[in-house]
């Protein structure tokens, strides 16, 4: 048993395309195979933990002795975002998929948010975020006009210059859009997407998340009910709307999730800390950029090597993802792909765990080790 669980998501980190990936568009997708084919990518800690020697992964070099079980995880949930896979990991299986708009939002829902935003509209088209402040940001910098789109995934996204919009007005006008956005149009997440400068302008580190509710009694709520510790760091606490934790921290990119993951190992506490690192997604992987995404693995897994020996005897490490995000794919969008589940401990016995149907597969693990009957 343990007295802490650290859970890390690698936000977008795929291994294969999943059997359904036909049905998304997303055939021949493999987000880590795309980064070992550049040819730079250097992940020893992980490739100790057994990643390569997960099935499928028929690259990269297996280790003969590897430190860790290892799996690959099968998303039960119709779906390939970041609401439905981390919702799964905590005990919500999503059966019916959240809207998505491949056409923009219908007129009505757009007329709706103009009048209680006072502001019009601009775009409401699936758009690349970086491109669609190059191409309506200085119209939104004239008029005043909110930039809305969304793009393949369940999002309701706005973007405004901080100097025209400021970020907590930006934010009120998302909460004023998720309040909403619900039933029919119930999307998994609200982003605000703040920018700054001039033309071709820069996104800044003020976005915010605001998801759906969860619509069953997760894992967090349990764990925090039993009277232990819920501690959310990065997005964690948006895509719950901070239910069942008991306590967070957001997070500015990678580097400052796994400096504030790496604090909390030397506080005393018992329970559980789940942690997104969104950067593979955000600034890589809805890029196309695969040398960014390939340098970021290669940077995390460095963190992880002089990680892993502060872990306590007590503690276990798991790391996963909640979906993929292929960067040498045509699409800028997430990918429906299988993702891996590494898992370490001191008293951990390594071993293949094959293929896990369900990513509430670790929700489960967690409350084994945590000691919490269901």
């Amino acid at each position: 048993m343990a007295e802490r669980v650290f859970l890390i998501v690698l936000d977008s980190v795929g291994i294969g395309e999943m059997p359904d990936a036909k049905n998304y568009g997303d055939e021949g997708s493999n987000t880590l195979k795309a980064c070992f084919d550049t040819g730079k990518l250097n992940v020893p800690n992980m490739r100790r933990l057994g990643l390569f020697n997960i099935d499928g992964n028929e690259y990269g070099g297996k280790t003969d002795n590897p430190i860790g079980k290892y799996a690959r995880m099968t998303e039960l949930s119709k779906g390939k975002d970041t609401t439905t896979g981390h919702w799964e990991m905590m005990g919500i299986v999503s059966e019916k998929p959240f809207p998505t708009y491949p056409d923009g939002f219908p007129d009505e829902v757009i007329k709706e948010f103009e009048e209680k935003t006072g502001r019009k509209v601009l775009c409401n088209k699936p758009y690349s975020g970086t491109e669609v402040i190059k191409d309506f940001g200085e119209e939104h910098v004239k008029t005043g006009a909110l930039i809305v789109y969304t793009s393949a995934d369940s999002v309701f996204q706005i973007a405004a210059h901080e100097d025209i919009v400021p970020v907590e007005e930006l934010y009120r006008y998302c909460e004023i859009a998720r309040e909403m956005l619900v039933g029919e149009h119930g999307v998994g997440r609200v982003i605000a997407r703040p920018f700054i400068g001039e033309y071709p302008f820069t996104r800044t580190k003020n976005r915010h998340d605001f998801s759906l509710k969860p619509t069953e009694k997760t894992y967090l709520e349990i764990i925090s009910d039993f009277g232990l510790t819920c501690y959310g760091i990065g997005k964690i606490n948006d895509i719950f709307c901070g239910v069942g934790l008991n306590g967070f921290v957001r997070t500015a990119d990678n580097n400052d999730g796994m400096k504030k993951t790496e604090e909390f190992t030397e506080k005393d506490w018992k329970g559980f800390c789940f942690v997104n690192l969104v950067d593979f997604d955000m600034n890589f992987g809805h890029r196309n950029d695969v040398d960014g995404y390939t340098n970021a693995l290669n940077e995390f897994d460095s963190w992880l090597g002089a990680f892993l020996p502060k872990l306590r005897d007590d503690d276990i490490l798991m790391i996963t993802a909640d979906h993929g995000c292929d960067p040498v794919t045509p699409s800028t969008d997430h990918s429906r792909e299988y993702t891996p589940l590494l898992i370490y401990g001191k008293g951990i016995e390594p071993k293949n765990l094959g293929t896990i149907n369900g990513f509430d597969s670790i929700g489960i693990k967690i409350m084994e080790e945590l000691n919490i009957l269901l």
